[in-house]
């Protein structure tokens, strides 16, 4: 193995399972390592993997910490939201939608460094294996990944710790005791999956949620709040201008305070089976709602439905990790073409773990009170029209209830 793999980039988070592979990649493929470490807004501090890379014996020049919130939410995030996608009809792929951007920087990173191959934690059992590769496989046909899950005998949390302190790597106490279900976080959401939660009859306890209140506990009063859109992105809170990234961590502070985005979901995973996982989109949830609402007035119906056939395709090709893929970029250059006049403001209702769309308005509106008022409209609209509209549109049905006759 030494001999075809001489330097690799691992996707590095400085926790026990990535600094188990990091030592080892080096001890049984004899190969030099590059940690790369994305900060996507998960609200850890990322320094102490540094210092944990260099503990493990990696050159300072190759330890790589990148601030990627807000490329993330930009060409990521917000081209999703445009697409209103949702898994299942349910999930807002918070988890999914990352697993490029990661690919990407690490293809990018390989080919700075001349490395021969990347690796990652992801299990044999999950989703992740599958976007972290075909990403990787999309941007470098020729790259190699390491996928450690599915090569080495540490089948057990013991196996892993018993390794680390082999190797003296550190192990933090409480990563001794069994962790009671795993999570994953960054700007978009946290999920959080297995052992507690693996029963989908048992209620998500409450200690399992993190990023946000219980509904119960939100302010017993409502709040109101805006969102102003631009060609189908989010630009302003409150009327003030924000980056994407910055909007959507304000609106994570606005969901957390008032319980919004909890989703308890079984779900089925891409490789076969299902799995029962709990969703904190707090930011997204609100996001999405609004969203919907801005195109309630600005999108003609054909073009509306048309998107919302789309939609479950689109969402359905990011969680199986084709965000790469011509068929993901040709759907977003229709759903991107559908955006050129979904702007204006969005009024929000923020209350005990509902998001509700209060009011919406746009220069670009197709709402017309004239014609659908239910007082006199003055001949915007000539109601014996319709006569005509339902005959023609009654015409198939008539027959065929002749025909049995």
């Amino acid at each position: 193995m030494s001999d075809q793999i001489k330097r690799v980039v691992l996707a590095y988070s400085g926790g026990l399972d990535t600094s188990v592979i990091l030592k080892w990649l080096q001890t049984e493929y004899g190969c030099e390592v590059v940690t790369f470490t994305a900060d996507l807004g998960q609200g850890e501090e990322l320094e102490p993997a540094r210092a944990k890379a260099e503990l493990m014996g990696i050159k300072p020049e190759h330890i790589f910490i990148d601030d990627l919130r807000e490329e993330f939410v930009r060409d990521f995030v917000f081209p999703m939201m445009r697409a209103n996608a949702l898994y299942e009809g349910l999930y807002l792929l918070g988890t999914s939608i990352a697993r490029p951007l990661i690919s990407k920087r690490l293809i990018e990173i390989a080919r700075e460094v001349g490395a021969d191959a990347i690796a990652h934690g992801a299990t044999g059992k999950g989703n992740d294996q599958v976007r972290f590769e075909l990403s990787a496989y999309a941007l470098n046909p020729d790259i190699k990944v390491i996928a450690p899950w599915r090569e080495w005998d540490l089948t057990s949390r013991t196996a892993l710790i018993d390794f680390a302190e082999k190797h003296q790597i550190p192990v933090p106490k409480d990563k001794r005791g069994e962790s009671p279900f795993s999570t994953d976080a960054n700007l978009l959401h946290t999920s959080s999956e297995g052992k507690v939660l693996e029963d989908p009859w048992e209620e998500v306890p409450d200690y399992v949620y993190s990023r946000t209140v219980n509904p119960e506990d939100a302010p017993d009063e409502p709040e109101y709040i805006t969102i102003d859109f631009e060609k189908g992105d989010g630009v302003a809170l409150n009327g003030e201008a924000m980056s994407p990234a910055t909007l959507l961590a304000a609106l994570n502070d606005l969901g957390r305070k008032h319980g919004i985005g909890r989703l308890d979901l079984v779900e089925n995973r891409f490789v076969g089976m299902k799995s029962r996982g709990m969703y904190e989109t707090p930011g997204g949830t609100i996001y999405h709602l609004a969203h919907r609402g801005i195109e309630q007035i600005t999108l003609d119906r054909g073009a509306a439905h048309l998107k919302d056939e789309l939609a479950p395709r689109y969402a359905e090709l990011i969680y199986n990790g084709f965000w790469f893929a011509p068929e993901r970029e040709m759907l977003q250059a229709a759903i991107d073409h559908s955006q050129a006049n979904v702007s204006g403001t969005v009024r929000m209702k923020l209350y005990k773990g509902g998001c509700y769309v209060v009011g919406r308005k746009s220069p670009n509106t197709l709402y017309s009170e004239k014609v659908v008022t239910f007082e006199d409209d003055a001949g915007a609209y000539d109601q014996r029209d319709a006569a005509g509209f339902i005959k023609l549109n009654a015409l198939r049905l008539r027959l065929l209830g002749q025909r049995f006759d």
